[in-house]
């Protein structure tokens, strides 16, 4: 249930402020879709802590770019 509610809450970001902000994500997908997606496929606590670590990989010092499917 809690799950469903982060992923909505995702949602309405992806929908209102990603508009707004500009174009910062260096991966495909955005770390807002990976993240929701790890959540609905491994759960609150695994998907989030997934998507924690690739929104903290996401910075021009990581090197890290691309395409990044969740795995």
């Amino acid at each position: 249930m809690l799950a469903k509610i982060i992923c909505k809450l995702i949602s309405i970001y992806q929908q209102t402020l990603r508009i707004i902000l500009p174009v910062a994500c260096r991966f495909s997908p955005s770390c807002s879709e990976y993240t929701k997606e790890a959540i609905l496929k491994y759960g609150l606590l695994q998907g989030g802590l997934k998507g924690l670590k690739r929104i903290f990989s996401c910075h021009p010092l990581s090197g890290k770019n691309g395409f990044d499917p969740l795995i």
